[in-house]
């Protein structure tokens, strides 16, 4: 059996050599090297074929830049009014909630400026109710003025008319007394001459001379109730015009009214003036008290406890992390099927770390543009330059909870533009 083994295999051997050697002559590898070497470049035709086809699909469905770099807000916290630093409430690099207490300046000063605000407020308030009040009663006062210098007026009028009448009076019994003592005197005068002839009594000569006497004396009297009457009728006319003249400064009432009403709102005016001066220097109380104006981290520190500051100076700045996002600037060739809205990836270089985000919006200007020497491409030494630019890409919620991202960080980000 074995003997027939050795045979066979020697037999099988003696025809590969006579096949090699038959071969030998064209050069011919053995079949097992041949179906290597068709594998290799098998796999290496569709190593070619998937590399080209993935680097079509990329270069077609994608973008992607390595020019970028996380962006964020930058707040800066500065004062708002003059004061001396008393207090500091934050570390460098502390993580503050919006509406924490970071500078306190000394509030002493404007404390007392509220009191003397709220004070110079009541004082007007008072003011302003005693000037309303007074309205309603210059409005009654100018009414029963009126009505009473009015009645005044008619009172002297009836005085100056009682005068008139009693000068009258007083006139016509001194023409009366005058006649009677021309009549008299002439009675006097014949009786004279008659008593001399012995024609009338002696008694009746004496009272002829009474008579005269008594006739002369009604005269004087009379004359002095006509200067009495007389001068009863200048008084009468006097309070006539000092009534009248009262009667025309009461008429002015209504102008006194309005006067009250116009120091009223000037009074009021004067309570809102006071009420503004309380309010500001109560919201200077409330600048002493830096808060912060959102959540984020504390940097770019400036102020030190007793530091005097000034309103506008800028204290601290505050990087709100909740709200970032990546600037990435594409070359213009790239842009051409990018739309907001497409998603994105974005790789940030130092956790190595890929994150999701979608485009927000493509900038207005290539970021030359917005340099502070733009190219001026009219001197004549143009060279056309592939520019870029900005694209805003926005992360999708909820990928940072621990705040590791920072702005200025650099990423990858890539597009896709289906």
């Amino acid at each position: 059996m074995a003997e027939e083994n050795e045979h066979a295999s020697g037999e099988h051997d003696d025809a590969e050599v006579t096949e090699t050697e038959s071969a030998g002559n064209r050069l011919v590898a053995p079949k097992h090297i041949r179906k290597k070497t068709k594998l290799i470049l098998a796999v290496f035709a569709g190593v070619v074929v998937v590399t080209g086809a993935v680097f079509w699909w990329r270069s077609t469905f994608r973008e992607s830049t390595d020019d970028a770099q996380i962006d964020g807000h930058i707040n800066p916290v500065s004062s708002r009014v003059t004061g001396h630093v008393a207090r500091i409430d934050f570390k460098d690099y502390q993580y503050v909630e919006a509406g924490a207490l970071l500078v306190e300046i000394d509030p002493a000063d404007y404390r007392v400026a509220v009191e003397r605000a709220r004070a110079e407020y009541a004082d007007a308030q008072a003011n302003a109710e005693a000037a309303r009040t007074g309205v309603p009663i210059t409005s009654v006062t100018a009414r029963s003025g009126i009505a009473s210098a009015t009645a005044n007026v008619s009172y002297a009028k009836a005085g100056v008319s009682a005068a008139e009448k009693q000068l009258q009076a007083a006139q016509a019994r001194l023409r009366e007394d005058e006649a009677n003592n021309v009549r008299d005197q002439a009675d006097l005068a014949r009786n004279r001459s008659l008593v001399g002839r012995g024609v009338i009594s002696q008694q009746q000569y004496e009272q002829a001379v009474a008579t005269a006497a008594a006739s002369a004396a009604n005269v004087d009297a009379a004359r002095a109730l006509v200067t009495a009457a007389r001068e009863q009728s200048k008084q009468a006319l006097g309070r006539l015009k000092q009534a009248q003249a009262e009667l025309e400064s009461a008429r002015t009432g209504p102008q006194q009214v309005s006067v009250a009403r116009s120091r009223a709102d000037s009074a009021l005016a004067a309570v809102k003036l006071n009420k503004a001066a309380l309010d500001q220097a109560e919201l200077n109380l409330s600048y002493t008290r830096i808060i912060a104006p959102v959540s984020g981290v504390v940097g770019k520190r400036t102020v030190e406890v007793g530091q005097n500051v000034e309103p506008g100076q800028v204290l601290l700045s505050i990087v709100p992390l909740d709200d970032i996002w990546v600037t990435a600037n594409f070359k213009e060739t790239q842009l051409e099927k990018m739309r907001p809205g497409q998603r994105a990836k974005i790789y940030v270089d130092t956790y190595g770390r890929t994150y999701d985000g979608h485009v927000d919006k493509i900038g207005g200007a290539s970021g030359a543009r917005f340099s502070l020497f733009p190219p001026e491409n009219a001197t004549g030494n143009y060279v056309k330059v592939v520019q870029r630019i900005p694209v805003k890409i926005v992360f999708e919620k909820g990928q940072d909870r621990e705040h590791l991202l920072r702005p200025g960080m650099s990423v990858e980000a890539e597009v896709m533009l289906q």
